[in-house]
């Protein structure tokens, strides 16, 4: 019976390269393409007022050419000028005056779409209009009805009159605003499709232009599970270097483990000779002395065997490539323990996830299940659980229950540490629980201890996966 896989999804949090470089890409863009937006409505506003003033100067003009002066200095306006201006409040207005010699204007001849109301002059007054006589000057006015309008106002001498004459000319420029806004809109509609379009290239940009990376990563990330010794991928020139660099650390990581190992090996040479001399002297003369040195001696050694396997194991943990299926490791340790304990007919109920694998050495997951399980059959009254299940893409949780008498909750902290024992009474240095503990944390893993429902206790160690 397998247990069917756990995926947990682990969102990363650190901010994103792709994400910075859009962002950077869409802050700048957006700011382009509101100035060009502002930009281009303003110069097409501009544009239009030009051709606005233009169209009111050749009112004006119309109105200077075809206006007659009589012998008495009498200005008379032309006969029939723009239809517009016949009807009352139309928007279209113009006027003929002359200065009233008190800084203002006096009103000659006006249009009949005026009718009781008067042009508003420019707002630099007659003396703006003096000192540029001859030139048409443009301003924004409100109509008779509060319309707005743009007029237009020359100050001209004519044949046959001493005294100048001023020709005005508005027209609504509702139609301006109108074009504006109408403009505006467009422009934004448009740019805003410009932008997404902008921003899905850059998008795709970026993620062509970091695929190189991405591989790398993925790469390093093989190594790093074991599923490849080096990186063997052609990277871009910018990207060589430090794929290079890559190799070299984790080659010169691989040369510091074999020697840790070598030093490990040596040391357990040194040191187990001398004690297994000090056990045979004691054993060969039996005494009171001997026996405080032959005990003293075992306790060296077991001491002795417990760090060697401590160093060995983080020195293994550091390696890459280290791979063991972890089905097969159960499958033997259930069948060994049930042959052992068959005098209290014990059942070891084991299950694994398909292509589980402990990244590491099976000694080491032998000795981690092994001395486990051994504790949940030796306490336990005729039934033990195990089961191994992924927790998570680099991890992977072994469960082992017994249905024993159990422990006290106050008690699971004590048991971890050296020397202590389940139960004072069984043989034993105490040292099983606390080696699984260390050498979990030699692998960067734990173990934890709760109640099981079977009614004893139940161990969960978690311990590191790879990828089969």
């Amino acid at each position: 019976m397998k247990i069917g896989p756990l995926s947990l999804d682990f969102r990363n949090l650190t901010p994103s390269l792709v994400r910075r470089l859009v962002a950077l890409a869409a802050g700048w863009s957006l700011v382009v393409l509101v100035v060009a937006g502002i930009a281009l409505t303003a110069f097409f506003r501009q544009a239009t007022v030009s051709q606005f003033d233009d169209q009111l100067e050749d009112s004006i003009k119309g109105l200077y050419g075809e206006a007659t002066v009589d012998d008495k200095g009498m200005v008379y306006a032309p006969p029939m000028t723009d239809v517009r201006a016949s009807q009352l409040y139309s928007g279209h207005y113009w006027e003929i005056a002359e200065p009233d010699g008190k800084g203002g204007l006096t009103a000659l001849a006006r249009s009949r779409s005026l009718w009781d109301s008067r042009m508003t002059p420019p707002p630099q007054g007659l003396a703006g209009l003096q000192a540029k006589a001859g030139v048409t000057l443009f301003y924004d006015i409100r109509g008779p009805l509060n319309e707005p309008l743009r007029a237009g106002a020359q100050l001209v001498r004519m044949p046959g009159r001493t005294a100048p004459v001023v020709f005005m000319a508005a027209d609504d420029r509702s139609s301006i605003e109108k074009n504006a806004r109408r403009f505006a809109l467009t422009t934004a509609i448009t740019l805003l499709a410009l932008g997404a379009g902008i921003l899905a290239a850059v998008f795709v940009q970026v993620r062509i232009g970091l695929r190189p990376l991405f591989a790398l990563q993925r790469e390093v990330a093989s190594v790093r599970k074991g599923r490849a010794e080096r990186l063997v991928g052609v990277y871009p020139v910018e990207l060589d270097p430090l794929a290079h660099e890559l190799n070299a650390l984790m080659e010169h990581n691989q040369e510091v483990v074999e020697r840790q190992r070598t030093h490990v090996g040596n040391l357990a040479h040194a040191l187990k000779t001398p004690i297994s001399v000090m056990l045979t002297e004691s054993e060969q003369r039996p005494g009171p002395l001997a026996e405080v040195v032959g005990r003293q001696a075992q306790v060296m050694r077991e001491q002795v065997d417990h760090h060697l396997r401590r160093a060995r194991a983080a020195a293994r943990s550091q390696s890459q490539g280290e791979r063991t299926p972890v089905e097969p490791v159960l499958d033997e340790l259930a069948r060994t323990l049930e042959r052992i304990f068959r005098d209290k007919d014990l059942v070891v109920d084991w299950r694994a996830d398909d292509d589980l694998c402990f990244q590491g050495e099976r000694q080491d997951l032998l000795e981690l299940a092994g001395n486990v399980m051994e504790n949940a059959a030796k306490f336990g009254k005729s039934k033990v659980r195990a089961f191994a299940a992924e927790a998570g893409p680099d991890w992977f949780t072994l469960t082992v229950e017994d249905d024993g008498a159990g422990m006290p909750a106050e008690r699971h902290a004590e048991v971890l540490q050296r020397g202590a024992r389940l139960d004072e009474s069984a043989p034993g240095s105490g040292l099983g629980l606390s080696i699984v503990d260390e050498l979990a944390r030699a692998y960067r893993g734990e173990l934890t201890l709760d109640h099981s429902l079977l009614g004893g206790l139940k161990v969960v160690l978690r311990l590191p996966r790879v990828e089969n």
